[in-house]
Formats: C-alpha cells, structure tokens, sequence
C-alpha cells in the first residue's frame, strides 16, 4: 500500500479569491513505513503574500521570485503522487488549491481524486477525539510526536510530522517507529528533522511588559462580558 503524505503553504485562505500555493512538501509511506522519497518545491505565485500567512510560514514575495511556477512542476508532481492514497490533514483546504492551480495549466488532470484517493486526518481525529483540539501541534502532543522543529509552518516539515502522527493515531505504530536515541521505555516519535536552511528567518518581536498587561486585561474583560467566557484562556488553560 502506497500512500503519501501532503502539505502546502499558500498566499491566502482563499483560492477563489486568487490565492497561490507557494510551498509544497510530500513524504512517502509504504506498507506503513517511511521511505525516504520525497517531493518538495517553492513556488512563484505572481502575486502578493497575505501579510497574516507570512506569519504563519515566514516566505516572502522576494524569496519567492525566481522559484518555478506551478506549471513547471506539475508533472512531476503528478508523477510522484499518482496513484496513491492522499494522506492531508485539513484535505479540503489544500486539494482545494491544488485542484484550482491544475484547472490553470494544459494538465489533462484537473482534479486529483481522479489519480489519487484522499484521507482527511482531521476528520479523522475528530472522529478519534470529538470535542478536543485536533490541529497538528495539540495532534502532537496526544501522540507524543516531536514537533519542536516547528517555530513556523512548513510543508515538508509538517509533512513529516503529519506522517508520524497518522501512523500513531491509526494503529498504535509508535513502535515501529522509534528511533536509535530512543530508549525502549519511551513512546515519544522523535524522528531527526532538519529545517529548511533555504528558508527565509522570519523576524520575531516580542512584546513589551505593558503590552502583555493590556492583552491580559483585554482577555479578562472579554471572560467577564461573554456568555461562555473567553475562549483564548480556556485554550490556555488546557
């Protein structure tokens, strides 16, 4: 059984709207194993970068600027996933801008689950632990999966992170998967992961003593006005 692991970085939340990808990472699964093939490309997307998604992945329109555009990849990328099983944690999100990317090239592809099935890892986990926090990070932590590599999002890295939380999550694989600097009494999956060194450093500012105080009081105003009180310190105090 084949099966591949995907993320993407985009410009935006919309592709209707006329947002791009501009990361892609996939890692490959075999039988239940990784294998160490694996896609990964920076895009061009010939348009500006939301400002709100920089700060989740931290690429900018001037790294960007002479990397490929999606039509310069695709077969390949198509290649390498086809007839697999998708393996994508919030599915609808990225098969969303990829399939809108395909409609825009001579492709004879225009959607992906016509080469390739999908497994949603999101539903899935809704489905494993209703009512709980299911994004990667709080996925992470459940499954003792090492995430600390990941100060900012990145396809590839998430995609290898997304890896080893399924294998956890579906049948209790964290055996198979630990690693030489393990000992046999720890569960954690703590696979060597390497960030990008081409990737740009995004500059992070802390905040000022004051400024923690006001959003302190903002959120203690927030729990006293609300009905259900302020969800930020409920998340928090979980």
């Amino acid at each position: 059984m084949r099966q591949v692991v995907l993320d993407t970085e985009t410009t935006g939340l919309d592709p209707q709207q006329g947002h791009k990808i501009i990361e892609i990472g996939c890692v490959e699964i075999k039988d239940r194993r990784r294998t160490d093939r694996q896609f990964h490309c920076y895009l061009n997307p010939e348009r500006e970068i939301d400002e709100a998604a920089i700060e989740v992945h931290g690429l900018t329109t001037d790294f960007l600027a002479d990397k490929p555009r999606f039509n310069h990849i695709e077969q390949q990328f198509l290649k390498f996933i086809e007839g697999a099983e998708l393996i994508i944690h919030n599915a609808p999100f990225d098969i969303g801008f990829l399939n809108q990317e395909l409609s825009g090239t001579t492709s004879d592809c225009n959607s992906l689950e016509l080469i390739c099935s999908v497994l949603d890892t999101l539903s899935l986990a809704r489905e494993k632990h209703p009512g709980q926090r299911n994004n990667l990070d709080a996925l992470c932590k459940r499954y003792e999966v090492d995430n600390s590599q990941r100060s900012l999002h990145g396809a590839l890295l998430d995609a290898e992170i997304l890896a080893d939380v399924y294998l956890a999550m579906t049948s209790g694989q964290s055996s198979l998967l630990l690693g030489e600097d393990q000992s046999e009494g720890s569960s954690t999956i703590k696979n060597t992961r390497l960030s990008d060194p081409n990737r740009p450093v995004l500059t992070v500012l802390k905040p000022t003593k004051e400024e923690l105080q006001a959003h302190e009081k903002r959120l203690m105003d927030l729990d006293i006005e609300s009905d259900q009180g302020c969800l930020w310190l409920k998340l928090d105090s979980e």
